[in-house]
This record gives C-alpha cells, sequence and structure tokens, in this order.
C-alpha cells in the first residue's frame, strides 16, 4: 500500500482539525506558572504555562484579555481555561485561553490588591493630601443610585439631622461595566460647578463584584483629584473599597456618611445656648468689674475735686520746674570753669607765647625748621617773630661745630 504524502501545511491542517474535534481539547482547565508574560501592541498576550516538568505555550486574544480584573505576572499561579489547538503556521499546539484565574484568591481580590499596592505607592492614599470637611455645610451633594436604599437612608438622617443643608442627588449607576464612568462624571460635574461643599459617593451592601465599581481606578483617581471633600459610603462595616482609602472620609455605611457629612442641629442648638449662658456670664463679670473701677475711680481727687487736684500738680510742675533749672544752671557752671581751665592751658601752650618771650620760628616753604640740616646755603627762609616775620637768605650753614648759629 502506498504512504500518503502531505505538505507540511496539509498535515498541520489535519492535525487542527484532530484537535478542533475533539470536545475534551475544545474547552480545558490547566494549572501552572506564568512564565515569559508579554502583552503585544495589538493587545493579545502571550505566554507560557509550565509545572515541574512541562511547558505548554498559550495565548489570550484581546477580547478575553479586556476582560481580565487582575493584572497577570510571570511567575504567578493561575488556572487558564480555553481550548487546546494548533496554530498552523508553526506546526505547535497551544492553548487558546479564554479566561485566567490566579490561584489562592479570587481574580477580583489579586486586582484590589494589585491596584491598592499601586495607588499607595504613587501616595493617593496619603493623609496629607485629604481635606477636611466642612462644619456647617450648606450643600451636599451624594453621588448613588437614585433608586437605591442608600439614597433614601442619606436624605433620611441627613434631613433630621441638618436640615439646613440643601442635598443634591447626582444619580449615576453603582453596578456594572458603566457604573464607573458615570461615578467620574458625576465627580467631576461637581467640581467643574462647585454644586456642593461635601460630596458623599457609595451604595449599599453587597458582594465583591457588586461593589467593584467603586475599586476602580478611575474612580480612585476622580476622587483624588476633586477640590470638594469626599466622602466614601461603600457597603456595610466589614466592606472595604478602593474609594475608601482614597477618600477625604470613610464612612461605614452610607446613614453614617450622612452623619459624618453634617452635624447634629440639637447639638448645634445646645451648644448655641450654652454658649449665650456663657457669653452673658462673662459679660456679667466685665459689667461687675467695669462697675467697680468706674467707683474706685469716681472717688479719686481729680474727679471729686478737679481744682484742687490740678493745684496739686501744678506746685507739683513749678518744683520740677525749679529743680530742672538749678540743676540746669550749676551743671553750665561747671562746664564753663573746665572751659576757662582748659582755655588757659592751651593759650600757655601756643607758639605765640614762645615767640613772645624773644623766640622765633624759621620756616621753608611754609615748613618749620627743626635743625640746620634742612636748609643750604642761599635757600629762602622766613623767620617769624613776636611782632611780624623777617624775609631771610641763608649765607652760610652750621651743623654744630660753632654752635647752632645760622
Amino acid at each position: 500500500m502506498r504512504e500518503m504524502v502531505f505538505t507540511v501545511s496539509a498535515l498541520n491542517e489535519h492535525v487542527k482539525e484532530l484537535l478542533d474535534a475533539d470536545p475534551f481539547l475544545g474547552r480545558v482547565a490547566v494549572k501552572g506558572e506564568l512564565s515569559n508574560y508579554k502583552i503585544y501592541p495589538s493587545g493579545h498576550h502571550y505566554f507560557t504555562l509550565k509545572d515541574a516538568e512541562s511547558s505548554l505555550r498559550c495565548v489570550m486574544f484581546r477580547s478575553s484579555a479586556g476582560k481580565l480584573r487582575f493584572r497577570p505576572e510571570s511567575g504567578m499561579s493561575v488556572t487558564a481555561t480555553g481550548r487546546v489547538s494548533v496554530f498552523p503556521r508553526d506546526g505547535a499546539y497551544q492553548l487558546y485561553v479564554s479566561d485566567l484565574m490566579p490561584e489562592g484568591a479570587g481574580d477580583l481580590q489579586v486586582a484590589f490588591e494589585q491596584l491598592k499596592a499601586k495607588l499607595a505607592a504613587e501616595g493617593l492614599f496619603d493623609p496629607a493630601h485629604k481635606k477636611p470637611l466642612p462644619a456647617f455645610p450648606r450643600r451636599v451633594a451624594v453621588i448613588t443610585s437614585g433608586a437605591g436604599a442608600a439614597v433614601h437612608d442619606i436624605i433620611r438622617v441627613l434631613g433630621r439631622r441638618w436640615p439646613l443643608a440643601k442635598i443634591l442627588i447626582l444619580p449615576v449607576r453603582v453596578q456594572g461595566a458603566e457604573a464607573p464612568p458615570e461615578i467620574v462624571g458625576a465627580l467631576r460635574y461637581a467640581n467643574r460647578w462647585q454644586v456642593a461643599d461635601v460630596i458623599i459617593t457609595g451604595r449599599g451592601g453587597g458582594s465583591m463584584e457588586d461593589l467593584w465599581a467603586f475599586n476602580d481606578e478611575r474612580v480612585a483617581r476622580a476622587i483624588y483629584e476633586s477640590d470638594i471633600p469626599v466622602i466614601s459610603a461603600v457597603g456595610h462595616e466589614p466592606d472595604v473599597t478602593i474609594a475608601d482609602y482614597v477618600a477625604d472620609r470613610r464612612a461605614a455605611t452610607p446613614s453614617n456618611a450622612a452623619e459624618i457629612a453634617g452635624p447634629d442641629i440639637e447639638e448645634v442648638a445646645a451648644w448655641a445656648v450654652q454658649t449665650n449662658v456663657r457669653l452673658g456670664q462673662a459679660m456679667g463679670k466685665k459689667l461687675d468689674m467695669l462697675s467697680r473701677r468706674l467707683k474706685e475711680l469716681a472717688g479719686r481727687p481729680a474727679l471729686t475735686d478737679p481744682e484742687v487736684y490740678l493745684g496739686a500738680k501744678r506746685m507739683a510742675l513749678d518744683y520740677a520746674r525749679a529743680s530742672l533749672a538749678a540743676a540746669g544752671e550749676k551743671t553750665a557752671g561747671e562746664k564753663r570753669r573746665t572751659y576757662v581751665a582748659l582755655a588757659a592751658k592751651l593759650d600757655a601752650l601756643s607758639p605765640l607765647k614762645v615767640l613772645g618771650r624773644g623766640y622765633a620760628i624759621a620756616e621753608k616753604n611754609g615748613a618749620a625748621l627743626r635743625s640746620a640740616a634742612e636748609a643750604a646755603k642761599g635757600d629762602k627762609i622766613n623767620v617769624r617773630l613776636s611782632g611780624g616775620s623777617l624775609d631771610c637768605v641763608v649765607e652760610e650753614v652750621h651743623n654744630g661745630e660753632k654752635g647752632n648759629d645760622l
């Protein structure tokens, strides 16, 4: 019997048809560790699934990858579900993955932890960024489902506690793929038009899947970027979402959010009464003190008999004036005597006094000569006397041989 000869392409197509016809391989779940995980610009994900002994090539097309809740990474243990087929061009079989589930925790929990770690590293949970809530809000915006129990709880509690506030409802979907962009749009609208002093956003309780809109990165960043303080009120007490970490305040429930958003008007009224009483007591004490002070001042001589008081002050002023004048005269006399004594000493040291005793001063070019060596034969010098001066010419200079004569 003659053997059938295939082309490579024909054989690969034949094997592909066999695999595609096997119902067991049409949907199979395979457990292993992700390796060499890559995301191509086309949006398709390519990776290898391996265990201790073998490996399996896998591909996840863009349409399936877009449904992933978490970010797959190499080294992560997962269960991949899909169909086994052959890629005819390479002649290698591979798993075409339609769903990927992390081992241990569910995909939502993994996605939650991944996003939480990412936003924490960027500083979105930093307490320094959180804004204080207004003490007495005039307008409160509520971003939640218009038909849910949460909005009715908020209206009821806030209306009872702080009826002075105007409540603005911005209805959005809080569950499903459309919920995150609607919540983001409402937050941005509220900030753009500054419609409120504080924002409450959230919903009633439910499963992690139900609350997932408030674990969306877009919602988290919109809350972080809000100029208006945001209170997150998602689910019940144990429920925690990414929105709770980013918001300026976290409320355990929507009703608790209403309690946080505004004060209790009864407590404010009681505080006002107490403050009014304390203010009255303080004013009474102040008036009593001023009354006693007035009586004390009223009994002083300046008010009871101004003429006598002013007369005493005039006498004190005259005495002070006389004392000041005497002190000034004494000081001036001492200064005059000191001046006369110093002037006499200065006059005694004057060169003119020396000239009066028969001495003379020889000058050359306006400078006094201190020795004969400072002049030369033929120099013109000026000799100052007590009564006038002489212009002379040096005929001979003696440097001490014949005395000090010129």
